[in-house]
């Protein structure tokens, strides 16, 4: 098997659109018409299911891991096993099944570091949870936790071609947290735990 072959893989179980599945098994409102308009877990935490977002989380990121998890058996090296989480990564940010138009990928980041080690998941994870409860920002959470993965990949493995996919993924991320760092900026992001705002639906 090639490195398009686990490429094609990755991003097939990537682009599992977890948060509107699991939304229609709940019966909740579609998450990409309300709040940040993300099919993602925090979003769908909005809808004020907790069971449902922490389906939509486990699901988001076992999509990461499972990749890595299923190219390390099929006998792939380390750079093939990097490559499928990548790519499922970006199977979640990018979803064929969506339009091209998928979560900010953070849960499915946290499969992926999971995938390259324990460690480096369950450090940056309290990351993301220590800034969360003290700012109750999720996108600050994330942003904080994306800066810090690449410094612990290369200081918990010290193997540059972990630290690179981590960074590349890590830079992603931020990027896709562009109108988030903007929000923060001017002071009008929502905070998790507040109240979900509906999107205007199209004219009749």
């Amino acid at each position: 098997m090639n490195l398009l072959v686990y490429a094609v893989l990755g991003y097939l179980l990537g682009s599992v659109p977890f948060a509107v599945i699991v939304s229609r098994a709940f019966r909740l409102a579609d998450p990409r018409s309300f709040g940040s308009g993300n099919p993602g877990a925090t979003n769908v935490l909005r809808s004020g299911s907790k069971a449902a977002a922490a389906l939509t989380l486990l699901g988001d990121a076992a999509k990461g891991w499972l990749a890595m998890f299923i190219a390390a058996r099929v006998g792939a090296d380390a750079t093939a096993v990097a490559i499928a989480g990548l790519a499922a990564f970006l199977g979640h940010v990018y979803p064929f099944t969506l339009g091209f138009k998928g979560g900010k990928g953070v849960a499915t980041a946290l499969g992926v570091l999971l995938g390259f080690s324990g460690a480096l998941a369950g450090i940056t994870a309290a990351i993301w949870l220590a800034v969360a409860i003290f700012t109750r920002y999720s996108s600050l959470a994330a942003l904080v936790a994306a800066v810090a993965a690449p410094l612990l990949a290369w200081w918990l493995l010290g193997r540059i071609e972990t630290t690179v996919t981590v960074g590349f993924m890590c830079a992603v991320l931020i990027f896709r947290h562009k109108s988030n760092i903007a929000k923060l900026l001017a002071g009008s992001e929502g905070r998790i735990g507040g109240p979900k705002k509906a999107r205007p639906g199209p004219p009749l």
